[in-house]
């Protein structure tokens, strides 16, 4: 096994209605648990649990289940709900929804959320990721310019948009 030095931090903001997504998980999590762990005693009651695969299957979800309610009490301990937008909107701040456009003038739109919710909307980045940090801070018009495995991308802020974060 190779050692791995520990990942970078994720930043611990993110959205109200990402919050409310990842606690309603967790509180819809103990009430499947429930019912696991009932399949899983009815499977170990059938007998020799070597080869029994509805025990070999009940107790890996279990585990799975497990790690993450884990992993989503500690996090929800530590995330911090940006509710409101910055002073300052002409910026680009966590949760703009943010339009550029590339060389050729194709648009692109993005919405900078935190890193445990970019899977839930189309065109969401984590605030995290390399585009967003280009982005951070910048205004109306400025330029930045983006490492991609192809070389350099050079994209244009063109608006800026803190209509519908909550």
């Amino acid at each position: 096994m190779r050692w791995r030095p520990p990942p970078e931090k994720s930043s611990p903001y993110i959205t109200p209605a990402g919050f409310r997504r990842l606690r309603d998980e967790l509180a819809g999590l103990w009430p499947r648990r429930r019912d696991v762990v009932a399949a899983l005693s009815a499977a170990a009651a059938e007998g020799d649990r070597s080869e029994n695969a509805e025990y070999i299957y009940r107790k890996k979800q279990l585990r799975e289940m497990d790690r993450r309610i884990r992993y989503l009490q500690k996090r929800l301990d530590v995330l911090q709900p940006v509710d409101r937008p910055p002073s300052d909107r002409g910026r680009v701040f966590f949760g703009a929804q943010v339009v550029v456009e590339d060389e050729s003038g194709e648009r692109e739109r993005y919405r900078l959320v935190g890193a445990d919710e970019i899977d839930c909307e189309p065109g969401a980045v984590s605030v995290d990721s390399p585009v967003a940090r280009a982005l951070l801070g910048r205004g109306l018009d400025d330029e930045v310019t983006i490492a991609v495995p192809a070389g350099q991308r050079r994209l244009v802020i063109v608006a800026i948009d803190y209509e519908g974060a909550e």
